[in-house]
């Protein structure tokens, strides 16, 4: 099945006419059909193993200030024509008259894929959980337990709208986690790896599972030798690709141009001005092929994007999606986002990152004579108003005279992403990405992170040494 087969371009013309036929600004028809496969290995035990599909298609309707939504399972020309008059009534405010839709010619785009997991029998997928598991177990005893899970997902959708945008797109991802557990006089200690690509199963090597499995494991392990963190306003080194989340987090939500519009984000009317060191350069980049916010198009048809955000420390731009953009009289940056078709799009990021330096990791962490370098973040709260964070540290260690020596305990990192960005004084070379999960507004999409090993001069450890 292609995307263009997912409705007939008449019927699609037909339902924006009619979601437009008493006064409709704009009119947008999203259709979608997912699949998603999920399993879990857990103690060498297979605990879930499940499928799914669903299709259905969300209108849009919007008159003057207001927006009107819809969305149906009904695919057929009664359900998305009872779909687009509901939309419609929740819009209308008056006027009249019929807008003619023209639409430009249809562009699919088609996935990288080369195996579609939902196509791979559930055996070799239990093989590989298994492998997971062997590796893991192998690299000590002290590895108690061992959970491994697998998902995947293809979407292939449709968007169309009256401005003429007719476009439709496959995406493919899949992703394997492994989660390790091991026990020592300190008692548990824990270890995790990913691995994930918009790309088909082709992507899960043994290679690539056994090297994840191995990394969950001596995670653990060395944890078990950990002492308590130390407390304070100290140096942090981040690891290359562990600290793109917190980015993401404490200052990426504030460039969406949703919350800037409501002045709701520090960086409201802040275009031009310095914002950071002369080091960082954050970018949203949507075309990273492979990468796990890669996107051909977003969902609202808009071709992804490299949208630089900060550049050498100044702030450049924001992020738009379709209806921003449109209202501001500037074109969309290819950042409107939605989970399915039940929900509206907004304004989300891709893949977002801080550009690689020049220094090495070695010669950053040689010139830190006391801190933390922090090897792995964890889950974190951040306020997007003030961007104030506090981020879990699950891998850290202490820094003394310019070495990494004695695992810590994990704990804390509390700081605000404005104060942060203006203190990072080192970025290295060794540029890597990392997975993640993007919440906000009760949506959920898949995004990537990513930066070099970089120092921050000085950033709060909430740690428990006395």
């Amino acid at each position: 099945m292609t995307t263009a087969t997912l409705i007939d371009q008449n019927l699609v013309e037909k339902v924006l006419t009619a979601a437009t036929a008493r006064g409709g600004d704009f009119a947008e028809i999203f259709v979608e059909d997912r699949q998603a496969n999920s399993a879990t290995l857990d103690q060498r035990r297979i605990e879930e193993l499940t499928s799914g599909r669903e299709r259905g298609a969300g209108i849009r309707v919007v008159i003057g200030e207001t927006t009107g939504f819809a969305h149906t399972a009904d695919l057929s020309e009664r359900g998305l024509l009872k779909a687009a008059e509901a939309a419609a009534a929740v819009a209308r405010s008056g006027g009249g008259g019929t807008k003619t839709v023209a639409l430009e010619s249809y562009r699919d785009n088609t996935t990288r894929a080369t195996e579609l997991p939902h196509d791979v029998d559930k055996a070799r997928k239990v093989e590989l959980m298994l492998l997971a598991d062997d590796v893991a177990r192998s690299q000590g005893s002290a590895i108690s337990q061992v959970q491994v899970g697998l998902g995947d997902t293809s979407r292939r959708f449709l968007v169309a709208n009256t401005d003429g945008v007719f476009a439709g797109d496959h995406q493919v991802r899949t992703r394997f986690n492994v989660q390790t557990v091991a026990v020592g006089d300190t008692g548990m200690q824990t270890g995790y790896r990913p691995v994930a690509a918009t790309r088909g199963f082709e992507w899960m090597t043994p290679e690539r599972i056994s090297e994840a499995a191995s990394k969950a494991a001596q995670q653990a392990l060395t944890k078990l030798a950990s002492r308590p963190a130390p407390s304070g306003d100290l140096p942090v080194v981040l690891a290359g690709g562990s600290g793109g989340i917190l980015f993401h987090e404490a200052c990426g939500h504030g460039l969406e141009s949703d919350a800037i519009l409501k002045q709701a984000s520090v960086y409201a009317g802040m275009v031009g001005e310095k914002v950071a060191s002369d080091l960082v350069t954050l970018i949203d980049d949507g075309t990273m092929v492979d990468e796990w916010g890669y996107l051909a198009i977003d969902d609202e048809g808009r071709p992804s994007a490299r949208n630089v955000l900060i550049e050498n420390g100044v702030l450049t731009d924001y992020m738009w999606d379709y209806m921003r953009a449109r209202k501001e009289g500037r074109v969309s940056s290819g950042n409107g986002r939605r989970q399915t078709y039940a929900h509206l799009p907004m304004v989300r990021m891709t893949n977002t990152y801080l550009m690689a330096g020049t220094q090495t990791p070695e010669e950053i962490i040689a010139s830190t004579s006391y801190g933390v370098y922090v090897a792995q973040l964890g889950g974190g709260q951040v306020n997007p108003t003030t961007g104030d964070f506090v981020f879990g540290m699950t891998e850290a260690y202490l820094i003394e005279n310019g070495e990494i020596t004695t695992p810590l305990r994990e704990c804390n990192l509390i700081g605000n992403g404005p104060a942060v960005l203006k203190r990072v004084d080192a970025v290295a070379n060794d540029f890597s990405t990392a997975p993640g999960t993007c919440g906000k507004d009760g949506q959920q999409v898949p995004v990537g992170t990513g930066q070099a090993t970089m120092r921050l001069t000085g950033v709060t450890i909430g740690g428990t040494a006395a």
